[in-house]
């Protein structure tokens, strides 16, 4: 069984990934922001001691223990944050499985961000099992609550429930057809943020976008669910109707995909960037039936292993930039040709 980010799921052709993030604090412990040292490691030595007791193969890894590489590789499948891997004097960890759907950050912006991530349009399974494994945490640690506001986090944006719904679209029709803008205002104007690939202050790349609830105090995680689930529907019903306007003109569509294939069977190297944009056609043109070499599995494969650190991780070593780029054009045919 492939991990989350190699499987399709509901709406796949449009909802890329589904993640569910709970953001928590231990009870009489400062905040991230104002813990002294002691209290930080404090904080990882309670949750790597109840870790066996937590269950689902989750392991715990303290990220001063990781290479660069594969801390950037966790950030390529959106399992921490940019921010979370940066400092080194900071001291954090991760509670992460095997199939890494369940990542746990420890000592981010608040002491927990409890994350489970799954294919496509997942919302209500995927909030079943954050809510599942919760409950297993809260029963072994004692929780910031108040009964008048919920659930105390570092940022006011999260107090209440302290969950955070996102859901990855990708959107090329809307952005070939100059209808992008229009849409995500109307987003926007639902109480939803915007944001880019990788969350918060990130640009989108590729055409994707991730789209996620603002309002976490005073409304419940169901409510939460529920609203978000209606503007993606709205989403995804959009971006199939400029699939279709992209349709009748079938000779452009076919050559942009085309172009796009064959640059990417033919070049000898290949920068990130460039790939990014290019397997956005890739994509469009296969959920459309165009391109008929490739599948999804083979789809999703490009879209992980020529990140550059993911790439580094299939290759089993580091590289410098070009070279990069030439081992990224050899492993876009090698998944091709499988």
């Amino acid at each position: 069984m492939y991990n989350w980010y190699l499987q399709t799921g509901k709406d796949s052709d449009v909802a890329l990934s589904t993640r569910i993030r709970l953001a928590r604090n231990l009870n009489n412990i400062p905040f991230v922001s104002r813990y002294t040292k002691d209290e930080a490691n404090q904080i990882l030595e309670k949750i790597e001691n109840i870790t066996p007791s937590l269950g689902y193969g989750l392991k715990f890894l303290k990220l001063d223990k990781m290479d660069a590489i594969t801390k950037l590789s966790l950030i390529e499948k959106h399992l921490i944050s940019p921010e979370f891997a940066v400092d080194k004097n900071k001291i954090r960890a991760i509670l992460i499985n095997e199939e890494e759907n369940i990542c746990i950050m420890v000592n981010e912006e608040d002491h927990l961000r409890l994350q489970i991530i799954s294919a496509g349009l997942d919302l209500e399974n995927t909030l079943n099992l954050a809510v599942e494994i919760d409950k297993k945490l809260e029963s072994l640690v004692n929780y910031a609550f108040s009964e008048k506001y919920g659930f105390l986090t570092a940022c006011p944006t999260n107090v209440g429930t302290g969950l955070r719904a996102s859901v990855m679209v990708h959107l090329p029709a809307l952005t070939l057809t100059g209808n992008i803008k229009k849409v995500l205002e109307a987003v926007n104007s639902f109480g939803m943020n915007i944001r880019g690939v990788y969350g918060e202050g990130s640009k989108p790349q590729g055409d994707i976008y991730q789209i996620s609830n603002k309002q976490s105090l005073g409304i419940s995680e169901n409510e939460i669910i529920k609203n978000l689930k209606a503007v993606i529907d709205r989403i995804i019903e959009q971006e199939r109707t400029a699939r279709k306007i992209l349709g009748n003109n079938q000779i452009e569509l076919e050559d942009r995909v085309y172009r796009a294939y064959g640059i990417l069977t033919s070049c000898k190297k290949i920068s990130s960037e460039e790939c990014k944009e290019l397997l956005s056609n890739i994509k469009l043109g296969t959920d459309m039936g165009i391109i008929k070499e490739l599948n999804d599995l083979k789809v999703n494969k490009l879209i992980l292993y020529t990140k550059p650190a993911n790439l580094q991780k299939y290759i089993g070593k580091p590289l410098e930039d070009y070279e990069r780029d030439i081992k990224r054009a050899e492993i876009i045919k090698q998944i091709i040709c499988e």
